[in-house]
């Protein structure tokens, strides 16, 4: 993807979003806070030690976002799980004032605070905090009145692609664009939870890249962290991953959500790889220098000779170390006459040849 049609960068606070910049990467809490403040804030405060730039969390009004009878998804369900949509969301949904004092927290603590709006009201609640990103999940990239409303906020848009074809991603961007914002950050997306391998296809990471020339990131749904690493070393600008505080509490999203040690490692891997990367250029790097003069070979005297005497392929050898004259000019020495005495052995200079 590095290699394809370049890309716009967007401003976020202080940072850039877009190619040659440290990848940003969301610590997703969604609902892991099981419906209570408490919790919210600890993860917030997980966020920050294991390194991530943002903490995501998701507002919405169940009554304005489900039917009471709208099924479980099959990842929902467990046994004890509500037997509705309506019932699980109302029991892990938290106030508007319980988010009012995420977002002072995240500032306290020093951590973006993000959030994804499922409902006209919630987005212009969260609009009232002022966020620097806006969160657009896949289940609504179809949704154009909350998209239009969130685009009109003229802020950076992260737009989830799950569950969506080239010409649905069209014609959502088509929607922010007509509200004049065209700041917008596409996150390649698989909605199943969780996702198997086969059907990550980090591949399209490229094609969205080179059809809308926006910064593309990645939505993660897979178990462990490998495929977000490799989302990054594959040129991901953003990275979202969920969340939890351990391994004991339940919830829809827990399952496919990392323990705070995990996305520690996440992030180590993700900075270690971005070093990695470099800058494109094909060139001799520092750790290089020194051993390529020990194991580069050099022109050497194969045997002892005078001066006059013409080098040939039995008095002329290539080896170890690289610090004399380049084999490169092995065709041009041959034939050539010694201009000093030299001991076998000599690794060969300008000076010992009559050219």
């Amino acid at each position: 993807m590095r290699n394809s049609t370049s890309t716009s960068s967007i401003k976020i606070n202080t940072r850039t979003i877009g190619q040659g910049n440290p990848c940003y990467i969301v610590a997703e809490a969604g609902v892991n806070h099981n419906g209570k403040l408490s919790l919210a804030k600890k993860l917030v405060d997980k966020a920050v030690d294991v390194g991530a730039d943002a903490v995501k969390f998701q507002i919405y009004r169940t009554h304005d976002l489900v039917t009471k009878k709208s099924p479980l998804a099959a990842y929902q369900k467990n046994k004890n799980t509500p037997k509705s949509q309506y019932h699980l969301l109302k029991k892990f949904e938290l106030s508007f004032n319980d988010f009012r004092v995420i977002k002072d927290y995240c500032q306290k603590k020093s951590i973006s605070f993000l959030a994804t709006p499922f409902d006209e009201q919630s987005a212009q609640f969260l609009f009232s905090l002022k966020p620097s990103i806006i969160k657009i999940g896949s289940g609504d990239l179809d949704n154009e009145p909350l998209i239009g409303l969130c685009a009109r906020y003229d802020k950076p848009i992260f737009l989830s692609t799950g569950m969506s074809s080239i010409n649905d991603i069209r014609l959502t961007l088509q929607a922010v664009k007509r509200e004049g914002n065209s700041q917008i950050v596409l996150l390649h997306c698989t909605s199943s939870y969780p996702t198997p391998y086969e059907d990550v296809n980090l591949k399209a990471m490229d094609t969205l890249q080179q059809v809308f020339h926006v910064p593309v990131g990645y939505s993660d749904h897979t178990l462990g962290i490998d495929v977000a690493v490799a989302a990054v070393a594959r040129g991901a600008c953003v990275i979202e991953k969920h969340f939890k505080l351990n391994c004991h509490l339940s919830g829809p999203d827990h399952s496919v959500s990392l323990q705070p040690k995990e996305f520690k490692e996440l992030v180590s891997r993700v900075r270690r790889v971005e070093n990695a990367l470099g800058k494109g250029e094909k060139s001799i790097s520092q750790s290089e220098k020194r051993i390529r003069q020990v194991v580069r070979r050099s022109l050497v005297a194969k045997i002892e000779m005078r001066p006059g005497e013409r080098f040939t392929r039995e008095s002329l050898a290539i080896m170890r170390p690289g610090t004399g004259l380049s084999p490169r000019l092995y065709n041009k020495v041959l034939n050539k006459k010694c201009a000093c005495f030299l001991l076998a052995g000599k690794l060969l200079r300008t000076g010992d040849i009559i050219w």
